[in-house]
């Protein structure tokens, strides 16, 4: 793997390994959202709502849009699309494996 997409994907994995950046990706996911509005459901100031979204931002999984005053994230297609990627042949993978099991079952009941 190309030493770029490495580190891409090693930033994307750091910024996952934090409960409350998951938890901020899960509410973008229902749609965009302020500073504010993020830091609603976290007993958390808002600089340190805004370091946790400049880490997901590093990591290409945040992006900020701007409407006037407001600066709403949004969830990035392109740092979603790397771990999708990346976890790919593993899905391949296992998926085989259960097709393979299923089949294995199937010959099973027919004896």
């Amino acid at each position: 793997m190309e030493i770029q997409k490495q580190t891409q994907l090693d930033a994307i994995f750091g910024a996952l390994a934090d409960p409350t950046r998951r938890a901020m990706l899960v509410r973008l996911a229902a749609g965009e959202a302020s500073v504010s509005e993020l830091m609603a459901p976290f007993n958390l100031t808002q600089p340190t709502v805004s370091k946790h979204l400049k880490v997901l931002e590093e990591a290409g999984l945040v992006e900020t849009g701007r409407e006037a005053q407001r600066r709403p994230r949004r969830l990035s297609p392109h740092g979603l699309k790397a771990i999708a990627d990346w976890i790919e042949p593993f899905q391949r993978q296992w998926e085989q494996r259960l097709d393979n099991l299923d089949a294995h079952l199937g010959t099973m009941e027919d004896k």
